[in-house]
C-alpha cells in the first residue's frame, strides 16, 4: 500500500520536472538554444530530447507502463549528468538543471526497483521471490 502511493509521488515528481522543461525546449527558448549549441547538437538533439522526455513523461504516467518511463528517464538523465560533467559544468544556471536531472534520475531508479515484478518477465533466469 505505501509502495504504491510512494510511486506516485515518485511518478509525479519526476513527471513533472521533465514537463516543465519541454516548453523551453519545443518553443526554442534562447536558454535551451545555448544549451544544445554548447553540446554541438542544435537543433536536433534539443527536439530530440524533448520527444524522448515528453514520451518519458506520458509512459510515467500510465500505470502500466511505468518500467518502461523510468528505464527511459534513466538514461536520459544519465546523459544529462554526463553533459554537465563533460562539457556543461555546473556554474550558475547550470547547477539547477543538473539538481533537477539527479531529482529524475532518483526518481526513476527507484520507480525501477518499486516496479521490479511488472518486468521480471523480460529477464528469463531471473530468480522470483
Amino acid at each position: 500500500m505505501k509502495a504504491r502511493y510512494l510511486s506516485r509521488i515518485l511518478r509525479l515528481v519526476a513527471a513533472g520536472i521533465l514537463a516543465q522543461t519541454l516548453y523551453f525546449k519545443f518553443t526554442g527558448h534562447p536558454d535551451s538554444v545555448a544549451l544544445f549549441t554548447r553540446l554541438g547538437c542544435e537543433p536536433e538533439g534539443r527536439i530530440l530530447v524533448g520527444i524522448g522526455e515528453s514520451v518519458t513523461v506520458l509512459l510515467l504516467l500510465v500505470p502500466q507502463t511505468v518500467p518502461f518511463g523510468a528505464l527511459l528517464g534513466t538514461g536520459l538523465m544519465a546523459g544529462a549528468l554526463m553533459s554537465h560533467l563533460t562539457r556543461l559544468g555546473f556554474r550558475d544556471d547550470m547547477l539547477s538543471l543538473a539538481l533537477m536531472a539527479l531529482v529524475v534520475l532518483l526518481c526513476c531508479l527507484c520507480l525501477l526497483y518499486l516496479h521490479r515484478e511488472q518486468y521480471r518477465w523480460l529477464l528469463p533466469h531471473a530468480r522470483r521471490q
